[in-house]
């Protein structure tokens, strides 16, 4: 062990170590040390104690003397000369067009050197400069170069705390500081708020690192997964590191969701939440979702294509009973559904009601028949693959003819094949929604079916026209189809 003596030189600066030469020293007192540019005037911080050899930086020197009421006096004057060196300096900067900021000048105890202090960007060609300012003071002249950090802590200032820099005011050294202290303090990320006047992070963040990450050690982390008292599991939204506390999403057994403030202590820890996944908690509820989803397509397909889950169903039915029964439970029959016959369903009347009443009177076997040939099992499997879907939309009401005759006999209009294809009127004369205007229709399909067949079958024997007939290839009529457009 060496009995050693702390010195600063400095108003806040590093602390060297020196030998007190079998003196004893206390804090505070001024003494003459001997370093490797001179004799130095300086002030005891750490009086006399020991320190382990290997801790020290060899080799070490030792304090001269006390000093005298004249060294101080030597100091004062010299801190009052520094001001005019820094002007004269600042002044030959300018006239040389040097790009550089000149802080701060500090001359040496025993008038040997004067030292200027000066940030830049990058390096600068000062070798002018000193020769101009050797000059001037007829004295050794240095220049360094330091960082923000460095200027900050010469300078000084008001912190955004309201209070004097640290680093200008007690912090000897400065020390590496990250953002991850700041994270783990939960502090905002924003630059100007974690930023101190030299534009670094602010060195107080070093100051509760320590017993943030102290208590954060003994916290889950947010997105895990954990279990409460209840027994009900959740994800940690929020943690609160001085409460010890933290904000717990809970999902409970209907599916609803809750925000929990519990005490840390109080939970069970389950699995963490890997980068870019989502939390167990989670995965859970989603798959619980999709294999909703599924069951319910599932169910739709099944009702889409009439098959029942009744286990009592009678097995020996074959596949054509089977499928002439769900079409009938359906409601793919025309004639099966209450729109069909004309008639509106009541309002308090059910489905069940509905069916059971008879057809409309009017309507005869040979109409029935009729509207089945007409739709043909097109009409059926094509409403076989579109299922029921609710009541259809009710027609509007139309004109009620009371005259049922044939009004080409009354001259109103001319008969169907008299007339072009293209100007006949759409079918107005029979009210839609009744059994007679259905029957009708569909016996008039079948007729216009025919005469299309004919009139292809005439155009097929017609013979084919030449380039110069004078007229269209595809605009030719017969005397027999009545000017007919092909």
């Amino acid at each position: 062990m060496t009995e050693v003596v702390g010195v600063r030189f400095r108003e806040v600066g590093k602390i060297y170590t020196f030998t007190p030469n079998g003196e004893t020293y206390r804090r505070g007192d001024h003494v003459i040390a001997d370093t490797a540019k001179g004799p130095e005037y300086g002030t005891v911080i750490l009086g006399n104690y020991e320190i382990c050899e290997t801790q020290l930086e060899q080799p070490l020197k030792g304090i001269l003397r006390r000093a005298t009421k004249e060294d101080t006096e030597k100091v004062y004057a010299n801190k009052a000369r520094e001001h005019d060196a820094l002007m004269i300096c600042r002044k030959k900067v300018v006239e040389r067009g040097l790009e550089m900021k000149v802080i701060a000048s500090e001359y040496s105890f025993d008038d040997s050197r004067v030292i200027f202090f000066f940030t830049a960007d990058g390096r600068v060609d000062f070798r002018d400069l000193v020769k101009d300012l050797a000059a001037i003071f007829h004295m050794r002249i240095e220049l360094r170069q330091v960082g923000a950090r460095d200027e900050t802590k010469i300078v000084g200032g008001m912190g955004p705390c309201g209070r004097p820099l640290c680093c200008h005011s007690w912090l000897s050294d400065f020390v590496p500081v990250s953002i991850k202290m700041a994270k783990e303090q939960n502090l905002s990320l924003n630059p100007q708020k974690i930023s101190g006047v030299c534009g670094r992070l602010m060195c107080c963040l070093i100051n509760e690192a320590d017993t943030y990450a102290y208590l954060n050690s003994q916290m889950p982390k947010k997105g895990d997964t954990v279990e409460l008292a209840d027994g009900y599991l959740g994800e940690i939204t929020e943690v609160n590191v001085l409460k010890q506390t933290v904000r717990v999403l809970v999902i409970l057994d209907d599916d609803e969701r809750e925000m929990r403030d519990v005490p840390a202590s109080e939970t069970t820890f389950i699995a963490h939440r890997k980068k870019g996944q989502p939390s167990l908690l989670k995965r859970d509820a989603m798959a619980k979702r999709e294999a909703a989803l599924q069951e319910a397509k599932e169910r739709e397909m099944k009702k889409a294509q009439g098959i029942e889950d009744d286990a009592d169903a009678p097995k020996a039915e074959n596949a054509r009973a089977r499928r002439e029964r769900r079409r009938m439970e359906s409601g793919a029959y025309r004639k099966d559904r209450p729109e069909a016959s004309g008639e509106k369903p009541e309002s308090g009347s059910t489905a069940a009601e509905v069916e059971a009443r008879p057809q409309a009177a009017g309507v005869s076997d040979g109409a029935s028949a009729a509207a089945e040939t007409a739709g043909g099992d097109q009409t059926a499997r094509r409403r076989k693959r579109q299922p029921e879907r609710g009541e259809r939309k009710e027609r509007p009401e139309r004109a009620d003819w009371s005259d049922k005759t044939d009004r080409s006999e009354k001259g109103e209009r001319p008969d169907r094949q008299d007339r072009p294809r293209k100007d006949r009127p759409r079918r107005t004369d029979r009210p839609a929604g009744t059994p007679e205007g259905a029957a009708a229709e569909n016996a008039a399909a079948s007729e216009d079916g025919g005469e299309q067949a004919a009139r292809r079958r005439r155009r097929r024997r017609r013979p084919s026209r030449g380039a110069g007939d004078g007229g269209n290839a595809g605009q030719g009529s017969t005397p027999t189809d009545g000017g007919t457009n092909a």
